[in-house]
């Protein structure tokens, strides 16, 4: 029998760990595959075009859109980020799971095109615990903290889209908890097969 993969859908607030967990789970799962970003961000210093994101300048960013080439994009702050298609569909009918580490905007959009998608959503324990992480992590200004933490707080609202919550309050523990909803929804029966 035949498997058609899995799309699974990691999003949250900016700052809340989505990509700590991502660097964790990514090693212990096998036959899962992370689809890498388009995004107009210039790189940060370490980053590689093709690792971390593929960075393409606005009319690239353009044309992708013109093509049709992107499953969702979202503007997030002043830059913009898309979900490459082609490789989310080819590695689903391959039989490989994907999973996609996007902002919320993002997501809800996936939503609307691909509605059997398992969606997770990563929570901060609490919402000063966010503004911690995120001076915590050095990359961002004062002012990008504070636009960042008042874009958290409405983000919250859309927990109710989503299967399931995971509370980051332990990254071990998170982690952990992602990894058995990928595998309970692995084991998942599909009732929409005909005998």
């Amino acid at each position: 029998m035949s498997r058609k993969g899995k799309l699974f859908i990691i999003s949250g607030p900016s700052g809340v760990g989505k990509g700590t967990i991502m660097k964790a789970l990514l090693p212990i799962m096998d036959g899962l595959k992370l689809s890498i970003s388009t995004t107009t961000r210039p790189a940060r210093r370490g980053e590689v075009d093709g690792r971390e994101y593929y960075f393409v300048n606005d009319e690239e960013f353009d044309r992708l859109i013109a093509e049709e080439r992107l499953l969702e994009w979202a503007r997030v702050y002043s830059n913009r980020y898309g979900t490459p298609r082609d490789f989310v569909l080819d590695t689903l009918e391959n039989g490989l799971d994907v999973i996609l580490e996007i902002d919320i905007q993002g997501a809800l959009k996936v939503k609307q095109k691909m509605p059997d998608g398992i969606f997770i959503f990563i929570s901060p324990p609490r919402m000063e615990d966010l503004v911690t992480r995120l001076h915590g992590r050095g990359k961002d200004s004062e002012l990008s903290i504070q636009t960042r933490y008042e874009a958290c707080r409405s983000e919250m609202d859309h927990m109710k889209y989503y299967d399931y919550v995971v509370i980051n309050d332990i990254i071990e523990d998170a982690v952990d908890r992602v990894r058995s909803i990928i595998v309970a929804e692995r084991c998942r029966i599909d009732k929409t097969i005909e005998e």
